[in-house]
């Protein structure tokens, strides 16, 4: 029965179906196949997001709503270029640095690319740069969403195993910069190569103007980090302050936001949030399926059985998880491998918030690989060019996030010594 509900799995996946309904229908498939009763399945729908954890993801996605749709948006991009606009490929150089400050706002990559890509694709072609190179480097900077906290993956991952939420913030940080940083330089390497524009230098009174503008978004990130840290409020309380904070912005700051547009902006985060729980809720039937059958007990005998060098373990882990990360969901990804991938990796003695910085980026890099790359796909709507030409000018910044990974991998300060360091 467990050839079937993978075969059903991947079948379902290859007929396009969404990946939360081919997690509930081979589910459904395995129950029916085994006699097993059908009230399983919303017991463990239940049991997957009945988490006061859980609870940051909608309070974090309407917070990230009502700051973009407050004008944050049109000012993170005006407040990046205003930074870096006027060196060589400035309007690329702004584009990373807008993605690290929106990551820090909304936690996840396809608002990300869908927002600022909207603004910044159509306006970096018509600076003259190659529209091929305009949607790669709005694709892959937007990794940087589940990376720098808040993040999505890290709130299901510390859910998922009673990790600490703000350690698992933390962890990314070094990480995200790092690979914020070097994408920068790859993009200046680029530009000097191709000639790319850059913008003149803003005067004094331009400049402080639009850092003005683009500094709340920077506020509310070392407001909530300043809460956590020092135990004024929980993650999940933190997601709640964002949203009063992104209120607060939206309506006397930036003024850009109206009470009318309000229930909207609701409306539109409750579709969001319901969707992401759906798929957690439905991931954990397969979950607890995979469970009741002890596959992850296999997958870790298996894994051990090749080797228990820790260095080869990870590589084997990396391996796996980058493949599955071509055709898998992250959370989903997440919800049914993270709990046994994380014992294998403590079993070599692996630290639990390093194992989950590792499995969180594999995933990640999923975003921007095909045949399943979301973030490719949304930069290729916008732009309105075939995936196939974004994916070939991609491959700098894809070698970009692999090369994190693997100093993730085998450099356990990068993502073990800020939450240590602040946390303990």
């Amino acid at each position: 029965m467990v050839t079937l509900l993978f075969l059903s799995f991947v079948l379902l996946l290859f007929l396009g179906i969404p990946v939360a309904f081919s997690l509930g229908l081979s589910s459904l498939i395995y129950l029916v196949g085994s006699g097993i009763p059908l009230m399983v399945i919303p017991q463990r729908m239940f049991a997957g997001i009945n988490s006061f954890t859980l609870l940051c993801v909608p309070g974090f996605i309407l917070a990230g709503n009502l700051m973009s749709q407050g004008g944050i948006s049109d000012r993170i991009v005006r407040f990046s270029n205003a930074l870096v606009g006027h060196i060589r490929g400035g309007l690329a150089q702004g584009n990373v640095v807008a993605s690290m400050v929106f990551g820090g706002v909304s936690g996840t990559a396809v608002a990300d690319v869908s927002s600022l890509g909207a603004i910044l694709i159509p306006a970096m072609h018509k600076e003259g740069y190659d529209m091929e190179f305009s949607c790669a480097i709005t694709a892959s900077s937007a990794c940087l969403g589940p990376i720098i906290p808040p993040s999505m993956p890290m709130i299901i991952a510390g859910t998922l195993t009673g990790l600490s939420v703000g350690k698992l913030f933390l962890a990314g940080a070094i990480p995200g910069l790092l690979i914020g940083f070097i994408m920068m330089a790859v993009t200046y390497w680029l530009s000097v190569k191709r000639n790319y524009p850059k913008r003149p230098k803003p005067d004094r009174k331009t400049f402080w103007s639009e850092i003005y503008g683009g500094i709340w978004a920077v506020l509310m990130i070392v407001f909530i980090f300043a809460g956590i840290l020092n135990g004024w409020f929980s993650p999940t309380e933190a997601s709640a302050v964002a949203c009063v904070y992104a209120v607060f912005v939206g309506l006397f700051v930036y003024k850009d936001l109206k009470l009318g547009d309000i229930p909207r902006i609701l409306k539109e985060s409750a579709v969001m949030s319901a969707g992401i729980l759906t798929l957690v809720a439905l991931a954990n039937v397969f979950a607890w399926i995979l469970a009741s059958e002890r596959i992850p007990q296999l997958v870790a005998r298996t894994l051990l059985s090749i080797t228990e060098n820790k260095f080869l373990i990870i590589l084997l882990i990396n391996l796996f998880l980058l493949f599955v990360g071509m055709f898998m969901e992250t959370i989903a990804a997440l919800m049914t491998l993270f709990p046994t991938l994380l014992a294998v990796l403590t079993q070599v003695g692996v630290d639990p918030i390093q194992a989950a910085m590792i499995c969180v980026l594999n995933l990640v890099v999923g975003l921007i690989t095909p045949p399943v790359g979301v973030c490719l796909f949304v930069a290729s709507s916008i732009g309105k060019i075939p995936i196939n030409r974004i994916t070939a000018a991609n491959i700098p910044y894809l070698l970009v996030c692999l090369l994190v990974l693997i100093l993730v991998s085998y450099i356990p300060a990068l993502s073990t010594w800020l939450p240590s360091f602040l946390m303990n």
